[in-house]
C-alpha cells in the first residue's frame, strides 16, 4: 500500500525513527532530513503530500525552511516544537505553517492531526465549481482558490482561503472559534490553543482590515467571526 509521501524534518534521529514507523505502518512512504537545508534539497525529487517540520534544529530551522517551503509549494506543513508559550504558536502559524504540535507528543496524536491535513486537502480538491463572491473590493474565486483585492491577487495559505471562503459562503452567520476548526481542519478542535485567532489576524494583516474596525471579517465579541451580508 502506497498512500504517498510525507517529509519528516527533525535533527533528533529517535523522533525521525518513530514518526516515520508510524507513518510507514499507515502507507505512507517516508523522507527523512535532519535540518531544513538538507530537507530543501530533498524536497522536488519527488512528489510530497505533507511535511513534518521541527522548529529547533542546527544549520537552518524550522521558521526559515517553512518560509522558504512556502514560497515553492502549498504542501500543508505541521510544525514540531518543545516551545509552547503562544509566540512560538503565532509565529509557525503566521509564515505558512497549517497546525502545530508541541513536543513531547502522542505518536496516534500526530497522526490525527496528519489524516486531518490530508483529508481537508483531499476535500478541497474535491469542490464543485461556483460562482465569484464578491464582499466590497474583494473577491474570492473559490474552485480556483484565488482571492483578489482591488483587482490584485493575495498570497493566502490554503487555511487562509479556507477559513476567509467558510465565512463569506455564509454571509450573516457567525461561526465561534471551535466551528471554524471543525469545519475547515475536518476535525474536533480541542487542543487549547490560538490557532483560529492566529489565522484570522493573518488574513486580516493581508486585507489591510484593521481588527478594531473591520471591513471583511466581523468579530462579534464573545460569540465569534462573521462577514457581514
Amino acid at each position: 500500500m502506497n498512500n504517498g509521501t510525507i517529509m519528516v524534518v527533525d535533527d533528533d534521529p529517535e523522533i525521525r525513527d518513530v514518526v516515520h514507523v508510524y507513518l510507514r505502518n499507515e502507507g505512507y512512504r517516508v523522507l527523512e532530513a535532519e535540518d531544513g537545508a538538507q530537507a530543501l534539497e530533498a524536497f522536488g525529487s519527488e512528489p510530497v503530500k505533507l511535511v513534518i517540520l521541527d522548529v529547533m534544529m542546527p544549520r537552518m530551522d524550522g521558521i526559515e525552511t517553512c518560509i522558504a517551503l512556502r514560497k515553492r509549494s502549498d504542501v500543508p506543513i505541521i510544525m514540531l516544537s518543545a516551545k509552547e508559550a503562544d509566540i512560538d504558536v503565532i509565529a509557525g502559524l503566521s509564515i505558512g505553517a497549517d497546525d502545530y504540535v508541541a513536543k513531547p507528543f502522542s505518536p496516534l496524536a500526530l497522526m490525527a492531526r496528519v489524516r486531518a491535513q490530508l483529508r481537508r486537502q483531499s476535500i478541497g480538491n474535491g469542490r464543485e465549481p461556483s460562482s465569484l463572491i464578491e464582499i466590497q473590493d474583494l473577491t474570492l474565486d473559490i474552485p480556483q482558490h484565488r482571492a483578489t483585492l482591488r483587482g490584485e491577487e493575495i498570497s493566502l495559505t490554503p487555511l487562509e482561503f479556507a477559513i476567509l471562503a467558510l465565512l463569506a459562503t455564509h454571509r450573516g452567520q457567525v461561526f465561534h472559534a471551535d466551528q471554524i476548526y471543525e469545519r475547515v481542519w475536518k476535525e474536533a478542535r480541542g487542543f487549547g490553543d490560538n490557532t483560529v485567532m492566529v489565522h484570522i489576524r493573518n488574513i486580516r494583516d493581508k486585507l489591510g482590515d484593521p481588527p478594531r474596525d473591520p471591513r471583511y471579517i466581523k468579530t462579534v465579541w464573545g460569540v465569534g467571526y462573521k462577514i457581514e451580508k
